[in-house]
Parts: structure tokens; C-alpha cells; sequence
């Protein structure tokens, strides 16, 4: 089984600031969303709707940017990132460490923790 690989939040941030065009996916809920959002723009795929999106992932990513994804802490992304890496062939996956809990506590601590 492949899995995507892990990157913290912290270095994640310094990524991103540095204009590396990552392609940020965040699979929680609408309600999560609502409760503790990123800084950054997201590609909101909620693993609940999977069925919306699933069929058209390959139009909706470019597989030559690499894909960080983003849960509560961990588990959802680790998922769909290795979804991605088997069903999909995407070369280059990131699951964000410990989620948007853990992006609180290293990178903002103005994105509630729930």
C-alpha cells in the first residue's frame, strides 16, 4: 500500500509563504470548516461527498503540483492522500501531521481547536 508522506504543519507554512504552489486540500466536514479554518486558500473536498467529486479528482488536481491534505488530525487525509497516490498515481502527496489541531498549536493559534 502506498502512503502519502508526512509533512508538519510548521513546514507546510513556510512552503506556502514562500509562494511554492502547492495544491491544499481540506476532506472535513462543511461544519468543521465553519469551525476552524485555514489561512490559506483550500480545495474543500469533504470525504462524505465523495461521490460528487470523486469521478472528476483527475480534472480537478494537477497531478504535476504536489497535494498536501488536511483533516482534524490526521487520519481522513492519510486516506484520501493514499487514495490518491494508489487509485490516482499522483507522485506527490503530503498528509498534514496531526491536522488542523496540530496547525493551531505549531502555526496559529487563532484557528480554534475543537
Amino acid at each position: 500500500m502506498s502512503a502519502p508522506e508526512t509533512i508538519r504543519p510548521r513546514d507546510l507554512q513556510e512552503r506556502l509563504q514562500q509562494g511554492e504552489a502547492i495544491q491544499l486540500v481540506d476532506v472535513r466536514e462543511a461544519q468543521e470548516l465553519e469551525l476552524a479554518r485555514l489561512n490559506h486558500p483550500v480545495l474543500h473536498l469533504p470525504l462524505s461527498q465523495s461521490s460528487l467529486w470523486m469521478e472528476t479528482i483527475t480534472d480537478t488536481l494537477d497531478r504535476e503540483q504536489p497535494v498536501a491534505v488536511i483533516c482534524h488530525a490526521g487520519v481522513r487525509s492519510w486516506h484520501f492522500g493514499s487514495w490518491l497516490i494508489e487509485q490516482h498515481g499522483f507522485p506527490n502527496v503530503w498528509n498534514v501531521q496531526g491536522g488542523i489541531d496540530a496547525w493551531s498549536v505549531e502555526v496559529d493559534s487563532s484557528v480554534p481547536r475543537y
